[in-house]
Parts: structure tokens; C-alpha cells; sequence
């Protein structure tokens, strides 16, 4: 039967599709014919930069993705790790920056949703969420409307959805203003022998479509956000999803319900791309082709062309190979659920991609090349130049240390970040033991003693300046916050957010980072087990930070042993794990008091993380800590502060060093405060000495004022109101109290 072809593919149709003359003499080559429209989007869709990773493939198969807990590394929807007692937890992390920027609302809220489909595809219950946003400059005028919308598109999903949001970051930054970042986080858990993988399995079986119905909204969204901004993006509105949480609700219900009658083969969420993704990897990874009967898919707008079919991203839907023999029951299922189920097409031994419409041929291309046969490029990359070093002398210190203190801690960079996780579900399924704000989420593992704890990090300023160690110092980070409250670090997802791969010196970004992101994964056993790549992250030629956000996720074998940030008790001692501070390089004390952004990052002594992190969360474990915090932006000063808001408790710290600002601000890496009962210290002391570990009993906690050394004196209460002023003032279209203390 002839191919039906009515629209003829021009060179600006090739170019609009974002395929490169070259590439579309690929798809000469592999077909021997012109591409009918319909399968120009299935090629620009599955070769898009989105979905092929045809820039960053070389380098993420660097990355370490084995271990012993490691079930299921990168590949599947999402990643699966071993966490005992016969059950697992499937996470990943995932960007929607070009939707987000151009729609936030709906930008953000279908970021959720589509990855907490990629957990529950997998067969796991989602527990926890997380995200890590990135704004621009907060004077900038479109930064206040992106805030708004992107919170109420989290919490608006999230919420309604019923996963309760634990975590993650919010910065602000001029690097964003024409591109911001949201990156979704989702965790699940599972039975080990009960994970289903999207490999279809055996010849004729019915494909089946689940969930809601097939709309015009998020056509070509995967293409789109494989390109870069220009003037004309307003009119890329139309590629943005749209998400309704209680179908996704329904739909988690009636899947797990489905998976546990065994009628299940293969199962895929659709994302993006939706149905050409969905039913290209699984026909590929099962050696099957895949025919599609378009005029069976459920739809609700008329007059759907194949292709707007074949590349809609409308939300809340799955695809399935199911066991003909189960076919009644599914479909009573997910009826009940008041979802679509229809058969759209069977499993095939040709390994062809066929689609039908209207009794003709629209689509029929080789399944396997399709992914197989995607663009692979070794784009030329430059090595990032290294920044000249900066001491603590070339570094002017505050005329008045207790001014710095309160102008850092009511800044967008370090300012509190409540009202945002209050407008999110924390608690939501009863399970969340810490509310957001503090090292990491923790929530219980129902039905037994244990916890999972999780969090997401980056400093975007030391991978500008070294995205070698920037990026090593982003696993570091999180490998801190995991142990901090005393959890072990299982493994890791990714989100590695670039600009253009094709010039030269970002792409150097993304192969250091992903070089320092390697490096330290093996070397504190966090193997990336899942992730996502988003490319040409700018507008009108300007990028964005490179940002290689990382995810993780830890286990508290006894979740009784948490610490928290602020389970520190009047008479503690207050102990630092690690040296004082001597890096000012990229600190956030020059940025926001002084204005630069100057100098290398500070260095990460993978080693030194290990040793240090290992000991800390023994010693919790041990009951003999009630508090801890790592040490990060802002350094030894924030981190107090910090400590004593969230005890409402004062501190008296002594500061013996020659550059006061560097020991209170300097950035040094693998470092702790504990506090510590006060008739334990001594042993704790002498413990860690005898680990060969740096610890220094700096004072007591105690009073109603932080004190330190002789330089700082401020009372909690002014810490607080401080550290609570700037986002809310900020919301409500007030002044920049940062600004205005200056």
C-alpha cells in the first residue's frame, strides 16, 4: 500500500522541525524516500536533543551507574535501588525549563506530573517529591511573575496529587533571567519482585492506551525544548502540556491496581514525545515492531491529524502490552477509575513502525534505527579556563561583621525559603519526619523502623568558574546533607541544565562537570542510577550558569537516630568538623556584601568527604549528637545562625584565626557542625582525633544571642526576622530588604 504523503517536506519544514540538513540526509539514507509529514515528527522527535541525548551520550557513559544496591541504573523510566527487607525506591530527576519559562503554571505542574508517572510506571507508590528551581535576577521584571507561578504549579500538582514535597532549592541569579530552571524530583517505592521495565515482550499482543484523552496541547513540547529562546517565544506557548493531578491520581491507582492481577508486560509512561516515544522504546528494547491504529486512539478534539496524534504531550497517560487473556479485567479496572482504555494497535515480529489512519499508511520506518540510528555527535569542546587564585587578603572584610551577618542572612541568596515549602503538602501521607528547610527530607518507610532521606544540590557560581569541581562539589554537597542527618548515601539522579552543546566552551562546561560529577559518585558510592540532559538553555545567545543539578537519596537504617538542624539543647557543645574557613573564592559573603563574583571554587578532597562524612553519621548514629548542619554557602557563620533559628536557642562561639571574615565566610569544603551533650564532648572530641579527623569544640549553646568571637553579637530573634523578610516582602511587590540595607 502507497505511503500517504500530502504535504511536501520543504527545507524550512526540515529546519522548523529542528533537524540539521545532514541529519536529514541521515533519514534519506536509512528510509531509501522522502519522509512523509507524519514521520518528519516522528524522526524530529526522536532525534531531538531532548530525547536522542546526541550531544551528551559520549560522556554520561563515563558516568559510574553500578553497585551493589543498584537494581536498575539509566535506561528505564526510572531508576530502582535495593533498600532491604524485600522493597526498593525508584527515583529520578527531570527538567521542564522551556515549558516552565514560557507558561510557569502549567509548565511546572506538568514537571510533576510527568515525573511522578516515570515512578509509578515502574510498579512503585510515589512518597516524596522535591524540586530545584533556578529564577532570575529578582529586580528583573518577569522574575516575580515566574515565582508566583511556578510555586503555585508545584504546590497546585503536588497537592492535589497527594505526594508530599520535602525538598529541594530556590536561587535567583541575572543568568536566568531569559531561562529559567525546573527540575522535578520523584521518589517511589516498590517491592523488589514486583518492578515492570517498558521491554515488550512477545508477538500480537495488544498495545493498549491508558488514562486520559489525546489533545493538541505539548505538540512538538520535546522539539521546543531542544531550542534555544529568541524574541519570538510567546509563540511557543502552544507546545506547553497541560495537567489535571486528579486523573493522575486515578491513574496511579488503576495502574498499581492493574500490575498487581499480573496482566501487565510492559508498561510506558507517555512523555515526551508522547505515543511516538512510548511505543518506539518499547517495540525497540523488546526486538518488536509496533502497528498503531490511529482512529482507536481516544481522543478530545476533532479533526486530529496523525501527526498532531503521534506527537501530542497531553498529560496523564500510559501505553501498555498487556496479556490478551487479562484484556476484561483491565478494562473493568480502569473504567471503574473513569479512564480510557482502548486496544490502539499489537506487537509485530517486522521490528517496523507502522501507523494507520483512516484506513491508510501514514508512518512505516525501521523501529530499532529510530533510536539506534539518532545522531551520536563528539562535539569539539574547550577546557574552561581556570580562575587566578584569591586569598583571604585581596578580600575586604565587613566594617561591621553583625550588619553582614543580617544583610546575608535577608538576601535572595540565603533568605528563607518558607514561604515557598509552605504553599507545598509536606506532610501529606502522614510519613514526612523533617519539614523542608532544613539538610534533607526525611520520610518513613511504613511498616518498618527505617527512613528514606533526600535532597538535591548545586552551586552554579563554582561550576561557572570550574565545572570540574563544581561538579564534584554538587555530589560532595549532597553527599553532606544526606549524612547530616544521618543517613547513608545509596545513589544519585542527575539533571545536567547547559546551553548550546555547539559552542565550543559549554560544551567544555558539560564535559568537566560531568567529569567532577563521575569522580566523586565513585568515590563516595553514589552511582548515577537515572537523570536527564537540558540543552540550549539560553536566550538571544546568553546562557544560563551551567547547572548540573544532583539528586540523592540516602537510608536511615533506624529513622529514631535522625538529627535535624535544630536539636540543639541549652548546654550543648558546639563542635566543627573540619578546619576553619580560609576560601573566599565564589562565596556568597563577596557576592551579596560585596558585590563580585570573583576567583576558583573552593577545592573538594574527595577523600577528606568520606573520612569525615563516614565518621559524622557513625557518631549520630551512636545517639551522641542532637544536631547537625553542613557547612556551605555562607560558610561557619551561616551555618550558626542557621542552627540557632531553628533551635531558638543563642550560641557563644569562641573565633581564634588572623582573617575573621574568612574563618566566619570561606567556603571550605567537607565540613560539620555537631552540637553535643555537654558531658559527651570530651569523649566525642577525642573519638574523632583518634579518626585522624579535625574537630574543634568552638563554645556553647545557650542564651538568647548568637556570639562570636568578640566580632558578632546579634540576639536570635533579629536572626529570624532577618532570615523570614525577604520572600514574603518580596511577594508582596515590597522592597528588597537587601537592597534597602545597603
Amino acid at each position: 500500500m502507497p505511503l500517504r504523503n500530502d504535504i511536501e517536506i520543504t527545507e524550512e519544514m526540515i529546519e522548523a522541525h529542528g533537524l540539521k540538513p545532514d541529519e536529514y540526509q541521515r533519514i534519506l539514507d536509512l528510509i531509501g524516500r522522502q519522509p512523509s509529514f507524519t514521520e518528519l515528527g516522528i524522526f524530529s522527535a526522536m532525534w531531538n536533543e531532548h530525547c536522542s541525548y546526541k550531544s551528551s551520550k559520549k560522556w554520561l557513559k563515563t558516568l559510574p551507574t553500578a553497585g551493589p544496591r543498584v537494581i536498575q541504573g539509566p535506561g528505564e523510566n526510572a531508576g530502582v535501588v535495593d533498600i532491604g527487607d524485600g522493597d526498593c525506591v525508584v527515583f529520578k530527576m527531570e527538567s521542564h525549563n522551556h515549558p516552565s519559562y514560557i507558561e510557569p503554571y502549567q509548565g511546572a505542574a506538568t514537571g510533576v506530573g510527568g515525573i511522578l508517572r516515570d515512578v509509578f510506571t515502574m510498579g512503585a507508590r510515589p512518597v516524596a517529591a522535591m524540586n530545584a528551581l533556578r529564577f532570575g535576577d529578582p529586580d528583573h521584571p518577569k522574575t516575580r511573575h515566574l515565582v508566583a507561578g511556578v510555586v503555585a504549579g508545584i504546590g497546585g500538582y503536588g497537592n492535589s496529587f497527594g505526594v508530599p514535597t520535602v525538598g529541594g532549592e530556590v536561587e535567583f541569579h541575572s543568568r536566568y533571567n531569559g531561562n529559567i530552571l525546573v527540575n522535578a524530583f520523584a521518589a517511589g517505592i516498590a517491592k523488589t519482585d514486583a518492578i515492570f521495565y517498558s521491554k515488550a515482550e512477545g508477538v500480537g499482543l495488544p498495545v493498549v492506551y491508558l488514562g486520559a484523552k489525546t489533545g493538541r496541547d505539548g505538540v512538538g513540547g520535546a522539539t521546543m525544548a531542544s531550542a534555544e529562546f529568541d524574541e519570538k517565544i510567546d509563540e511557543k506557548r502552544p507546545t506547553v502540556q497541560v495537567g489535571d493531578p486528579f486523573t493522575e491520581k486515578c491513574l496511579l491507582e488503576a495502574c498499581l491496581e492493574l500490575m498487581r492481577t499480573g496482566a501487565v508486560i510492559a508498561i510506558q509512561d507517555m512523555g515526551a514525545a508522547g505515543l511516538t516515544c512510548s511505543a518506539v522504546e518499547m517495540g525497540a528494547k523488546g526486538e518488536l515492531g509496533i502497528e498503531l491504529d490511529l482512529d482507536k486512539v481516544p481522543v478530545r478534539e476533532e479533526r486530529m491529524s496523525p501527526y498532531e496524534m503521534m506527537l501530542s504531550e497531553s498529560q496523564e497517560r500510559m501505553l501498555m502490552v498487556l496479556r490478551p487473556e487479562r484484556e476484561d479485567e483491565a478494562k473493568a479496572i480502569f473504567e471503574k477509575w473513569g479512564l480510557d482504555f482502548a486496544i490502539v494497535g499489537k506487537t509485530t515480529d517486522d521490528l517496523r513502525f507502522r501507523i494507520r489512519h483512516q484506513g491508510q499508511e501514514v508512518a512505516d520506518l525501521p523501529i530499532r534505527e529510530l533510536g539506534d540510528e539518532a545522531p551520536e555527535y563528539d562535539r569539539p569542546w574547550t577546557e574552561p579556563e581556570k580562575q587566578a587564585p584569591l586569598s583571604a587578603e585581596q578580600v575586604e572584610p565587613p566594617a561591621d561583621y553583625n550588619a553582614a551577618l543580617v544583610q546575608m542572612l535577608a538576601s535572595p541568596d540565603l533568605g528563607s525559603r518558607r514561604w515557598v515549602w509552605e504553599q507545598y503538602d509536606t506532610y501529606i501521607q502522614g510519613n514526612s519526619l523533617q519539614r523542608p528547610g532544613g539538610d534533607a527530607g526525611v520520610v518513613r518507610i511504613e511498616g518498618s523502623s527505617k527512613a528514606l532521606a533526600f535532597t538535591s544540590d548545586v552551586t552554579p557560581r563554582y561550576c561557572q568558574a570550574d565545572p570540574f569541581e563544581g561538579g564534584k562539589q554538587a555530589v560532595a554537597e549532597c553527599f553532606r546533607n544526606l549524612t547530616a542527618v544521618g543517613a547513608e548515601p545509596l545513589a544519585a539522579t542527575d539533571n545536567l541544565n547547559f546551553g548550546n552543546p555547539e559552542r565550543p566552551h559549554i560544551m567544555g562546561q558539560l564535559v568537566f562537570a560531568i567529569k567532577g560529577i563521575g569522580e566523586a559518585c565513585q568515590a563516595l558510592s553514589m552511582p548515577i542510577v537515572s537523570g536527564n540532559v537540558s540543552l540550549y538553555n539560553e536566550t538571544n545567545g546568553e546562557p544560563i550558569l551551567p547547572t548540573p543539578t544532583i539528586g540523592a537519596v540516602g537510608l536511615l537504617p533506624d529513622a529514631s537516630a535522625m538529627t535535624t538542624v535544630g536539636g540543639a539543647r541549652e548546654g550543648d557543645r558546639v563542635m566543627l568538623i573540619g578546619d576553619a574557613g580560609t576560601h573566599l573564592g565564589q562565596s556568597s559573603y563577596m557576592r551579596i556584601c560585596l558585590g563580585r563574583e570573583e576567583g576558583p571554587p573552593p577545592p573538594v578532597d574527595l577523600q577528606v568527604e568520606k573520612a569525615r562524612g563516614d565518621h559524622v553519621r557513625s557518631a549520630i548514629r551512636s545517639c551522641r549528637v542532637t544536631a547537625c548542619h553542613d557547612l556551605s554557602d555562607g560558610g561557619l557563620a551561616i551555618a550558626l545562625a542557621e542552627m540557632a533559628i531553628a533551635a531558638g536557642t543563642g550560641m557563644d562561639i569562641s573565633l581564634d584565626d588572623a582573617t575573621p571574615h574568612a574563618a566566619l565566610f570561606g567556603e571550605d569544603q567537607a565540613r560539620y557542625l555537631c552540637t553535643v551533650p555537654a558531658e559527651l564532648a570530651a569523649d566525642f572530641a577525642a573519638n574523632t582525633a583518634s579518626a585522624g579527623i579535625v574537630c574543634h569544640d568552638l563554645g556553647a549553646v545557650g542564651g538568647d544571642r548568637l556570639k562570636i568571637g568578640g566580632i558578632v553579637d546579634v540576639t536570635v530573634e533579629e536572626l529570624r526576622s532577618a532570615h523570614e523578610s525577604w520572600f514574603p516582602a518580596y511577594m508582596e511587590g515590597g522592597a528588597n530588604p537587601a537592597i534597602a540595607a545597603e
